[in-house]
């Protein structure tokens, strides 16, 4: 698919691009990438806009000159930011006769099963009614367990959510520099995959009133080019036309291209779910035999595969599966705990009831429950 036939358009809008160093609004730059954002609505293609900017404008609102360093403060910034960031989407997009409505969510909600198809039939159904959904991260009552970390990573989950075809991210630099031969540094035009050589060109920091940094959206965008298999490209923000002309194909910013066929192209929605949109709670190391059942046989996990475990967890919790060299085979949804697991590692089947007194499953992670993670 060519990038200007995108028809399902994710936007991520970066704190820098909304608000000044003070908190302020960057209105008239908003004002502008709004009817962008109004105008592919009018061509027909389905846009979501995931917003930063909350917690800098709660900021500004209450005279805080430096974001708070405690969570009751960052989540009392973000209350009172939320609503002000809203009406003037709201005041905005009614001027471009185009109805929002706003979606704020936190990463359990989306590893919560039944509020992930909630919050996705509520995406898809403003999308099919021409209602441009906004969403941001529920920093009023996000923990760090529940937090998402940035909105780049929120942004890469909704392109898995909504099965878009392009995830663009607007910041404050006009893509990935890497330097030059004349001691400055050169726009990377496009990458095929992210890769740790790209990762070393990056020098991000965080500032006052945003987390992100080029390391998280090159990150995110992996997650999206690899296994989403959309485009992605990181764009200035703040350059005029900057969305009309990534969609021209112009030479702007900085394009990942996607694999030919993503890894959750392949998967169910509950696989999906599974591999996308848990935070690991552990890691079980397997030995090679197992590695080899798992990946060329289509196998569960069995006791007698584990080596190690790491991390402490629950039975039901999602972990990563791991190789001996440390490599990522696979995720699952485990049957038993990390204590029970440590009782029964390395042992038959027949075994588990004598280790254990009982027994729930014969496997550690069943089949159904366990996605491979191997994108080649």
């Amino acid at each position: 698919m060519a990038i200007g036939n995108a028809g399902r358009i994710v936007v991520k809008i970066g704190s820098r691009v909304l608000v000044q160093a003070s908190g302020k609004p960057e209105t008239q730059q908003l004002k502008s990438l709004v009817k962008e954002i109004a105008g592919l609505s009018a061509q027909k293609r389905e846009v979501i806009v995931v917003t930063s900017g909350a917690i800098g404008t709660g900021m500004q609102a209450l005279v805080m000159r430096r974001r708070p360093g405690n969570l009751p403060e960052l989540q009392m910034a973000a209350a009172v930011g939320q609503s002000r960031l809203m009406n003037i989407y709201d005041r905005m997009f009614t001027a471009e006769k185009k109805n929002i409505g706003q979606v704020l969510l936190t990463h359990d909600d989306l590893k919560h099963r039944t509020r992930h198809l909630n919050a996705k039939n509520t995406i898809s159904t403003m999308l099919r009614a021409g209602v441009i959904p906004v969403i941001n991260e529920n920093d009023a009552v996000a923990v760090d367990e529940i937090k998402f970390g940035d909105n780049d990573l929120l942004a890469s989950l909704v392109v898995h959510l909504i099965n878009a075809d392009l995830l663009i991210m607007l910041t404050t630099t006009d893509g990935l520099r890497k330097p030059a031969r004349d001691g400055k540094s050169k726009r990377v035009s496009y990458l095929r995959g992210v890769s740790k050589d790209v990762l070393k060109y990056v020098h991000g920091k965080e500032s006052d009133i945003s987390t992100g940094g080029m390391a998280g959206k090159l990150e995110s965008a992996r997650l999206v080019a690899e296994t989403a298999g959309a485009f992605v490209v990181i764009a200035d923000g703040r350059e005029p036309g900057i969305i009309q002309k990534i969609l021209k194909g112009e030479d702007t910013g900085t394009l990942i291209i996607p694999a030919r066929k993503g890894i959750s192209s392949e998967m169910g929605g509950r696989k999906g779910w599974i591999a996308f949109f848990h935070k690991p709670n552990g890691a079980l190391v397997i030995d090679e035999g197992a590695c080899r059942a798992i990946e060329k046989g289509g196998k569960s996990l069995l006791p007698i595969g584990v080596k190690k475990i790491e991390g402490i967890f629950n039975s039901g919790a999602m972990v990563n599966i791991k190789s001996p060299a440390g490599r990522l085979v696979a995720r699952g949804l485990t049957a038993y705990s990390s204590r029970e697991i440590q009782m029964i590692k390395g042992c038959r089947t027949d075994e588990i009831i004598t280790r254990l007194g009982g027994k729930k499953e014969d496997e550690i992670i069943h089949r159904d429950n366990l996605v491979l993670m191997n994108s080649g």
